[in-house]
């Protein structure tokens, strides 16, 4: 049995930074969980990288020189991590910086030149890995779930909970998506708006960069008709699997109305739309295992336990690095890839067939 020594990395919508994860994997399940850590952009990456967001595909004007910045910073930031923990993986996993996401046209951009990265490590580098699913037909996204269901079989769930019992880990990023697992049943899709929104809120507002332990958003008041009015949005009443682009709701929702109550009824917005998801599960879940920056939100947090009715808990309850739990996922693929194993299944992305993602990049080649 081959154990892997993979390094994933990955950086959300909200261009944050650059998270950096290390594990030991036979590409089944997590033999060995390794150092992780977060590398901030370059103040002009991070400033490029959301006003091309922002613009999307109606100017590519700058496309490549956004993807010369994440290929270097990501250069960086990988030479000091492993230098810092002295490690010498098999290979990295390199997803690049999503900058547009529209599946229903059979595409997704992510900015960044792994051949280059290839040299400049002196490393294998595996990328791509949306690009073959769309091509079978699937939405490119997400590509977690198969990694979630590695976890499920790699660490013990608190409450004595077991793998039989439906349960879903619940990712709140720029935008949130589900893993329903039970026995062998999988399912996964985007939810709706995860925190982007209210990023983009408490900064178009100057009053902060995002809305940290959830404190702007317990200040102010919901506004439930602007809450309805976003859950009338057609994709929520969509099957899953399916995915969504960030922009595809905006501030709009919140117009007009003041810092604190345009952040409450975003929070809510985010709850309510997860909440509304269980009608699209097979079962409901007894469990929710929340990962990404918006378990720190103690307001979408205490919402989610009041609308869902059952144990909603932090990955780092179970001894999971919420905050490296993409990156790991990343590097979990890439060991999918090096073992012919498919990364995402018709149950995942709406695919045809199971799915192997991924293209090598050798350096000097």
């Amino acid at each position: 049995m081959t154990v892997w020594s993979a390094i994933g990395t990955i950086s959300g919508t909200s261009a944050d930074g650059i998270d950096i994860a290390e594990i030991g994997t036979d590409a089944e399940t997590v033999k060995r969980f390794g150092p992780a850590g977060t590398s901030p952009y370059a103040t002009k990456t991070r400033d490029a990288v959301l006003q091309a967001i922002a613009r999307g595909p109606s100017d590519r004007s700058d496309w490549p020189l956004i993807s010369q910045a994440v290929t270097e910073d990501h250069a960086h930031a990988i030479g000091v991590f492993l230098r810092q923990h002295k490690l010498a993986p098999h290979f990295i996993v390199f997803h690049g910086q999503t900058v547009w996401h529209d599946p229903d046209k059979g595409q997704t951009v992510q900015l960044g030149d792994p051949k280059k990265l290839a040299s400049m490590l002196s490393l294998p580098v595996i990328s791509d890995v949306r690009q073959a699913d769309l091509r079978a037909g699937g939405q490119g996204a997400p590509v977690v779930p198969v990694y979630h269901r590695a976890l499920l079989k790699s660490v013990d769930l608190p409450g004595g909970y077991t793998a039989d019992r439906p349960m879903c880990f619940l990712n709140i990023g720029g935008v949130s998506n589900l893993t329903f697992l039970s026995g062998d049943k999988i399912l996964s899709f985007d939810i709706g708006p995860g925190n982007a929104l209210l990023d983009d809120w408490l900064r178009q507002k100057g009053v902060a960069s995002f809305d940290e332990d959830g404190q702007w958003s317990a200040r102010g008041d919901v506004h439930d008709d602007r809450v309805r009015a976003a859950l009338g949005h057609p994709f929520f009443e969509l099957p899953g699997p399916k995915s969504l682009d960030r922009n595809a709701f905006s501030l709009e929702l919140v117009r007009g109305l003041s810092v604190e109550d345009g952040a409450s009824t975003l929070a809510a917005i985010t709850t309510a739309s997860i909440a509304a998801s269980v009608a699209l599960l097979p079962e409901p879940p007894v469990l929710w295992v929340v990962c990404g920056g918006g378990r720190k939100n103690k307001t979408i947090m205490a919402g989610l336990r009041k609308a869902l009715g059952v144990d909603v808990i932090d990955a780092d309850d179970c001894k999971i690095d919420g905050d490296a739990i993409e990156a790991q996922a990343m590097a979990f693929l890439g060991a999918r890839n090096r073992a012919g194993l498919p990364t995402t299944y018709p149950e995942t992305t709406g695919a045809h067939g199971p799915v192997v993602g991924g293209e090598i990049y050798l350096p000097g080649l």
